[in-house]
Order: structure tokens, then C-alpha cells, then sequence
């Protein structure tokens, strides 16, 4: 086992179409992990952000009103098995134009270039929040099963 550095935890958890599994935490403290579809702001190499959408009535949009920080684990499912684990705090936005641009870039990376902006044009609309999230603390390990 290993641990990534800094640019092999970015590669992994942006490499294909790996999803990501939220942890939040209901109001009666219970955790509740569903996954997610993301990517990562890197335009600020000192400040990288974890985006992802979420409608406000939904699970996770409520838990992240309530409190913002959330985990999110990326992990590749064969051997030799890697994972990241995220620790962040979100920031909630519903402007629309953040919503296409940002949806834009997630449909991309999951559903291709060819139907991208058909994604981001369906969840860029109200009731929909922009989830752009400071990566508080890293963990990151490379070839678990070696």
C-alpha cells in the first residue's frame, strides 16, 4: 500500500467515469452515503474544489443545508484497489449559469462530449444547487491489496 501524492490522488478520482459516494449526515445523525457524479476545480491549484449537483428537497441537498461538510470516497473496484477519501465543506449556489456551465462539464465526463450539453441544460434549472466543495483533508492510498 501506498500513499498518492497530491497529483495522483487529482488523476485518480478524475480518471473515467469513477463516481463518487457522498456520506452526510441525516438530522437524526444517521449517515446517509449515495453516489454522486462529479469533477474537480483545479483552476486554482491551491484551492482545488470538488462540484457536483443536487436538487434542494433531496437528501443530501438538506443535510448540506444543515451542515455543509460532507466525505466523498472514490475508489477503483479491482485489484490491487485504490481509493481517495475527501473530506469537505461545501458552498451551496442555485445560479443557473454556474448550473449549465458546471453540468455541462459533469454530463461530459459521464455521458460524453456528444450529449454534454443536454445534461447540462437539464439540471442547469430551480430547484437544483450547484455544490462547489473546499477539500479540507486527503486521504489517499494506492495498490491497497499489495
Amino acid at each position: 500500500m501506498a500513499h498518492m501524492t497530491e497529483a495522483e490522488w487529482r488523476a485518480f478520482a478524475t480518471t473515467g467515469t469513477r463516481t463518487g459516494k457522498i456520506a452526510v449526515q441525516r438530522r437524526n445523525g444517521r449517515p446517509h452515503v449515495t453516489p454522486v457524479w462529479f469533477v474537480l476545480d483545479d483552476t486554482d491549484p491551491a484551492d482545488v474544489r470538488v462540484v457536483f449537483m443536487t436538487g434542494h428537497d433531496s437528501l443530501k441537498g438538506r443535510a448540506l443545508r444543515r451542515d455543509p461538510h460532507f466525505a466523498l470516497c472514490v475508489d477503483d473496484q479491482e485489484p490491487p484497489y485504490s481509493f481517495v477519501l475527501l473530506e469537505c465543506t461545501a458552498e451551496l449556489s442555485e445560479d443557473l449559469v454556474a448550473l449549465q456551465e458546471w453540468g455541462t462539464r459533469i454530463g461530459g465526463r459521464y455521458m460524453g462530449a456528444d450529449r454534454a450539453a443536454e445534461f447540462g441544460a437539464r439540471n442547469a434549472v430551480p430547484g437544483e444547487y450547484l455544490v462547489r466543495a473546499r477539500v479540507d483533508r486527503v486521504t489517499a492510498q494506492a495498490h491497497v491489496a499489495d
